[in-house]
């Protein structure tokens, strides 16, 4: 699998999330849906002022490092993006695009942690009920796992950090 290194993390997520959105899925594929509260943590605002959230973090069996975020919808300029996506390419009907409250992501970490690719997206309502999801599994074109570097001050890093100090 080629691996494919993009300098600038803000721009890939939104990028990501864009072409994530162009072959999506309504994949059986099992979340988790809880997350233990001692395993949460505050991030803040971002640079456009969406509430963001580490939900889980760790290194699984194969020894790669995890993260799970969430980020809320406290931009409504950018909810309102969202939703129209939601409506316009996938025929979700306005009233349950509507609904969008959050998106959750999943990262996998290189283990030397400089790089990291988003292997799910979720949008989800107030109760946490998927709306729309994506999983990056590489089955097409536009869900391949692209790499990007980790930068260390934003959401990803943060959670790398986390993930890296190998608590579970």
């Amino acid at each position: 699998m080629a691996v494919k290194a993009v300098k600038k993390a803000p721009g890939f997520i939104l990028l990501a999330l864009l072409v994530a959105l162009t072959c999506s899925t309504s994949l059986a594929a099992e979340f988790k849906t809880e997350f233990a509260p001692e395993r949460q943590a505050y991030l803040g605002l971002d640079h456009v002022g969406m509430l963001w959230y580490i939900m889980d973090y760790g290194i699984r069996e194969d020894g790669t490092p995890f993260a799970v975020t969430r980020r809320y919808f406290t931009n409504e300029d950018i909810r309102q993006e969202i939703i129209e996506i939601l409506i316009s390419r996938f025929g979700h009907l306005p009233e349950a695009a509507g609904t969008l409250y959050f998106t959750e992501f999943g990262y996998d970490y290189t283990q030397d942690g400089r790089q990291f690719t988003i292997t799910y997206i979720r949008h989800r309502d107030q109760l946490g009920n998927d709306i729309h999801r994506t999983i990056n599994d590489d089955s097409c074109e536009n869900t391949r796992r692209v790499f990007a570097y980790v930068v260390h001050d934003q959401a990803v890093g943060r959670a790398l950090a986390l993930a890296m100090s190998g608590a579970r």
